[in-house]
């Protein structure tokens, strides 16, 4: 993974170079100092937090055909990873860095003007085909039998 080479190099591609003012946060482990002391304690810990991150995780993707908040869930679930493990702070860093270039696409004049038009014209055909549909049919759906 190119972006994880380049964070342990330190290198300007990493996620430091945000904002002139970003200080890079260390990668690892944010577990209390007497735990880390004892290598088991360390590691029940580690299994205590994989669990809970992956119950978080399943129950977001069990959210997303469900009502819910399922992709926030999910993001949780990988924000309780990445208190314990590197690989997780990588995927939520790169993660942050797409959804923030993704925000600052759209508020571009020229993309919001585009997805304004788009969305008009989707509008448009939404209502011409409704109001085509109660022309033709009335506002009694066709599949109800009437006895």
């Amino acid at each position: 993974m190119n972006a994880e080479s380049d964070e342990r190099r330190g290198a300007p591609g990493g996620a430091s170079t945000q904002g002139a003012t970003a200080i890079p946060q260390k990668l690892g482990s944010k577990a209390p100092h007497f735990v880390k002391r004892s290598r088991t304690l360390h590691m029940s810990w580690q299994v205590g937090i994989f669990i809970i991150g992956l119950a978080v995780v399943v129950g977001g993707i069990i959210m997303l055909p469900l009502p819910g908040p399922g992709w926030l869930v999910i993001f949780a679930g990988m924000a309780i990873w990445a208190t314990e493990f590197v690989w997780a702070q990588l995927v939520l860093r790169w993660t942050k860095r797409k959804v923030t270039e993704a925000a600052q696409k759209a508020m571009d004049p020229k993309v919001r003007r585009r997805n304004i038009i788009l969305t008009t014209i989707g509008v448009v055909i939404v209502v011409a085909a409704l109001a085509v549909y109660v022309w033709k049919f009335g506002f009694e759906m066709p599949w109800r039998i009437t006895e």
